[in-house]
């Protein structure tokens, strides 16, 4: 429609009724997007109407003709340069702007972010800063310009835009504008905007921090604190600790930062409030707040009496962020000052403070004492931020003090609910509390103990959590009926449900047992992963059964596996891709197959599928390099790598592990540290990815250090630096760690991201400390220098604790390092009791010999969660054996296949017949793995008694082992009676004869005759067979 024609339409209509039109119009089709084209004939005819409309200029008719009439075809950022090209007045803008603050809350975050957008190419849309300011023409010198040109918008803009807005000088006016700073402290902005317009508030001299809104003094830099005298730096230290609580909430969204994860700001800030005083006295430390946690080791061992420090439990309690030294300095002194933990108020009192306990203090306490305190909410909610190893040992004291797993699920606090053993979960002929149960969070494993008995209990599957339905079990769906089971399959969709594949494969069986269902988007939609587009013909179309995969959760299927492919090659016939180009309405459908694509693909796509892809996690060497070529031709919505921020980076972080040298030298240096800085935290990439660009950082060229340099001398707020790498060659960290303690910031330090280089450097540092071996209070400290350490490091350190142990084994050292760890613990004669077995898990299980397995004791084993089935046959038989006595108390309850089933690769025959008489739906992936002389001697009447309903799945194994040898060797007859449609079986009158297979008398490659000699016996055996059956 011609522009002209779309005003002359518009024309027609009085102005009440086109609006009340509009408003109808936008309910009915706001799921609807609109083209390009559609919004600019609407916006174009609209704006004409509306200035003809009486009084428009006055606010109230102007925001209702913005909201009920223009909004929805705002949402298109592209159509803002109409009103630009219209020669709007930044006066109509900011009338505009400020209707559209009027409806910004009820707007999804796309449509605020949308529409900002558009606002933003607006103000910036000449190339000229400061549009529409100028100090010099009334009208447009109000200082109030982001309150008036953007308003609550703001959360949404990031430090280069707002760098985009105004130079510096200019910037710090429209920040300190008495209304700008009214709008701002009620806003959510990014962090690193809001740590931006922090600094443009404080960097004037004369600023009072006082004026600063409350909830900005949680992004305070330590130079603003620096001049403060005591009085006001005990007042910004209450301020932050009534301001600056843990969740964040942004963009909409609460995020949960952990506890111990304060950023440097945060950590620099508290210790520049805490330098203000010599000595701390209760009353101080009470006033400090938040703040303590810039308390050094010095200070808390030199500078507060025990007494005072007693006296001040409650306050220092409920810090956060506590590093290991401290929390271990501040209990340490507590106890060694006469602290007792008597009851459980006394140990709940310690609060955050409870991480700094070692194990065997812990183990020392009465399981009253800690079952009194666990009972107390607030200090249940701490145990979120104790080592794995402290947390089962909490586990292990409260399940010895109560009687019933009933009584254990109603304390168990949620941070330890993850450590609770399987076998403790066994309810018998105990009714489960239901609400007990879907207050906690449960792993697949272990919700399977109790998901039969919930499903007997709850007449309302629509009360079961999310947590407790991912328990699935064959077992338990065999026992429910069909119209119930139905309900079932449809609350997991409703409550997003995620199955392991083998619960998947079941699921499906059941859903389609009567036929395919008509109505299958109300089932969990990764059972679409088992079916195909004709099953789903009958609920729609191939696209809409394909856009559904694509929002599946394809991790449920091998990648490159059979069906993987199968998927991505008819969702390419479906979409009518006919060559290797996907435009982006065709990525928004295909999802997360988008990860599957060819690298043929990924360069014919240019920039359309990286978003998509940046979400995938893992790739094959050719999408990789695919990947690398479309990002560096910069032919794409992100541009070349040399025009990046830091924002950019946070959308490609997916990826950035695929960058190599040639494209992150490329990056703005300052866009890499501010990504480091504000983003890489909550990025999904590893310490040692981030190490990466770490090295993009640093010279290329390492000169030789002659000694430290005077400015980069290794100070406190240079320890509480996570940048700290960034700062430092390898040369240069060697030359200014000397006369440097590490001690008390060594365990903080190694969450950050130094290079390999680097880390060597922390090692050499180390081992010169200490040649005759690392003390054992260092050992849990050493993260990721456990990499480097070899078995004769190893053989030097004092492993006398499970705690130990798994504190070393927690970062997953290669199996070199980890096997010299395990051996040393043993060697030391220490037991390998349940701490011991969940450290080394089911990853490091494999590496123990006989003789070790031979001292697991089985009452260990039934505390312990481990999968012995990748380990080696020997190993497997051992620790059968041993689960098998573990969970004899459980053998006749339904849990006990549960318990046993990781182990059964270990089984003998014998065991197995046993339960293939108990209806345990084995799944196929473990019948496979099972000892092949006990699988063999099955017959095909008890191989149906162990699968049950997952019998089919036979099929799709028969041509491979041990499937394949077991069905060669049972008669096709029987075979014929499972009716899966197995097949190579004997026929009736034939025996199958196996050649035997003779040792050569020599390494010498056997000749033609001397090989004819070989097999004449099989021969002769097989012809005289054959003579006398025939």
């Amino acid at each position: 429609m011609d522009p002209e024609y779309s005003r002359l339409f518009f024309s027609k209509y009085d102005a009440e009724k086109l609006v009340a039109a509009l408003t109808v119009f936008s309910q009915r089709f706001s799921h609807v997007p609109l083209s390009l084209e559609w919004n600019m004939i609407f916006i174009n005819g609209l704006w004409e109407k509306m200035l003809q409309v009486p009084n428009i200029a006055s606010p109230p008719v102007l925001s209702q003709w913005v909201s009920e009439g223009l909004q929805p075809f705002l949402d298109e950022p592209k159509v803002f340069p109409c009103l630009h090209a219209k020669n709007v007045s930044c006066e109509t803008f900011q009338m505009i702007v400020a209707a559209l603050n009027g409806i910004y809350s009820a707007l999804p975050v796309e449509e605020q972010r949308d529409l900002y957008t558009g606002i933003k190419y607006y103000l910036i849309q000449d190339g000229s800063k400061q549009r529409c300011y100028s100090a010099a023409v009334p009208g447009l010198n109000s200082t109030a310009w982001f309150a008036n040109y953007l308003g609550s918008f703001l959360e949404h803009a990031t430090v280069r835009d707002l760098q985009l807005f105004g130079d510096e000088p200019t910037l710090q006016k429209f920040a300190r504008d008495p209304v700008s700073i009214q709008k701002i402290s009620n806003l959510t902005l990014l962090r690193e905007t809001a740590v931006y317009y922090t600094s443009l508030l404080t960097s004037a001299p004369d600023f009072p921090l006082s004026r600063l809104p409350d909830r900005f003094v949680c992004y305070l830099n330590p130079s603003a604190v620096s001049n403060l005298s005591r009085e006001d730096a005990l007042s910004l230290a209450q301020r932050i600790s009534k301001n600056c609580p843990l969740n964040l909430t942004r963009r909409g969204i609460t995020r949960e930062r952990a506890p111990s994860s304060l950023t440097t700001e945060e950590l620099q800030v508290a210790t520049a409030l805490v330098r203000k005083f010599e000595r701390f006295p209760p009353a101080v430390l009470r006033a400090l707040g938040q703040a303590a946690v810039g308390l050094s080791v010095s200070d808390i061992e030199n500078n507060i009496s025990g007494e005072d420090l007693e006296a001040s439990i409650p306050a220092l309690g409920e810090v956060r962020g506590w590093s290991a030294e401290q929390s271990s300095a501040i209990v340490d002194k507590l106890l060694s000052s006469g602290y007792q933990i008597q009851n459980g108020q006394s140990l709940a009192k310690l609060g955050s403070l409870v991480a700094g306990l070692n194990g065997s203090t812990l183990r020392s306490l009465s399981p009253e004492v800690i079952s009194e305190a666990i009972k107390l909410p607030e200090f249940g909610r701490q145990m979120v931020t104790l080592p794995p190893a402290l947390k089962m040992t909490f586990v292990e004291k409260i399940s010895s003090s109560v009687g019933h797993p009933a009584e254990l699920v109603k304390y168990i606090p949620d941070a330890l609910t993850a450590y609770v053993p399987k076998s403790l979960l066994v309810f018998g002929e105990e009714k489960p509390n239901i609400q007990d149960l879907n207050s906690k969070t449960w792993t697949r494993e272990q919700a399977a103990m109790f998901f039969s008995d919930v499903t007997k209990a709850e007449p309302d599957f629509r009360r079961l959590s999310q947590s407790v339905l991912q328990g699935f079990t064959c077992a338990a769906a065999n026992e429910t009926d069909a119209e119930r089971f139905q309900e079932l399959a449809k609350v997991m969709k409703k409550k997003n449900v995620k199955l392991g594949e083998d619960q998947l494969s079941c699921l499906v069986r059941m859903v389609t047992l009567h036929g395919i269902p008509k109505d299958l988007d109300n089932y969990p939609r990764d059972l679409l992963l088992f079916l195909s587009p004709s099953d789903y013909a009958a609920t729609g179309s191939c696209v809409q059964y394909f856009a559904n995969i694509g929002k599946a959760n394809l991790d449920v299927l091998q990648k490159e596996s059979p069906r993987r492919k199968q998927l991505l090659l008819e969702a390419l016939a479906c979409l009518k891709i006919p060559g290797t180009q996907i435009n982006e309405e065709n990525a928004e459908i295909l999802g997360r197959l988008v990860c599957d694509l060819g690298g043929e693909y990924i360069r014919n796509s240019g920039g359309n599928l990286l978003k998509h892809l940046s979400q995938c996690g893992s790739f094959l060497p050719e999408q990789e390099a695919a990947i690398r070529s479309v990002v560096s031709s910069g032919n794409t919505t992100f541009g070349p790598p040399v025009a990046w921020s830091a924002l950019t980076l946070s959308e490609l972080s997916g990826l950035i592990p695929l960058f190599d040298h040639s494209i992150l030298q490329k990056v703005p240096k300052n866009a890499l540290s501010l990504w480091l800085k504000n983003y890489a935290h909550d990025s999904p990439l590893s310490r040692e990815q981030l190490a990466t660009v770490v090295e993009e950082l640093l010279p290329t060229r390492h000169k030789r250090a002659d000694g430290c340099p005077p400015d980069k001398k290794i100070t406190e707020d240079v320890l509480n630096d996570d940048l700290m790498p960034i700062y430092y060659t390898p040369e240069e960290l060697r030359a200014c760690l000397k006369n440097v303690s590490l001690e008390n910031h060594l365990s903080q330090m190694l969450t950050y991201p130094f290079s390999v280089q680097q880390l060597a450097v922390l090692k050499e540092y180390l081992d010169e400390m200490y040649p005759n071996g690392y003390p054992q209070s260092l050992l849990p400290k050493l993260g990721p220098l456990i990499d480097l350490m070899t078995p004769k490091d190893v053989s030097k350190w004092n492993i006398t604790s499970a705690d130990t142990l798994a504190a070393l084994l927690e970062k997953q050292p290669p199996d070199e390092t980890a096997s010299a760890v395990i051996k040393r613990y043993v060697d030391l004669g220490n037991a390998l009791n349940a701490t011991a077995l969940n450290a080394i898990g089911t990853r490091y299980l494999c590496l123990l010999n006989a003789t070790e397995l031979n001292t697991i004791d089985s009452n260990s084993l039934k505390l312990a969660s481990l999968n012995p089935s990748a380990c080696s046959q020997l190993t497997k038989d051992i620790l059968y054996t041993k689960a098998k006595r573990a969970f004899s108390d459980q053998r006749n309850s339904p849990a006990y296949y549960e318990l046993i089933e990781p182990y059964l690769g270990g089984a003998p025959a014998v065991d197995l017949r046993a339960l293939s008489k108990d209806n345990v739906n084995m799944n196929i992936s473990t019948f496979v793995k099972l000892r092949k002389d006990a699988l063999m001697s099955l017959t095909p009447s008890e191989v149906r008694g162990l699968l049950g309903i997952n019998l089919g799945d036979l099929a799709k194994w028969q041509n491979k082992s041990p499937v394949r040898e077991w069905v060669q060797a049972q008669q096709q007859s029987e075979l014929d009676e499972l009716h899966v449609g197995l097949y190579g079986g004997t026929q009736e009158g034939y025996i199958n004869i196996v050649t035997p297979k003779f040792p050569s008398p020599s390494s010498a490659p056997l000749g033609p005759v001397a090989m004819m000699l070989h097999l004449l016996p099989a021969l002769l055996i097989g012809f005289l067979m054959t003579s006398i059956l025939s």
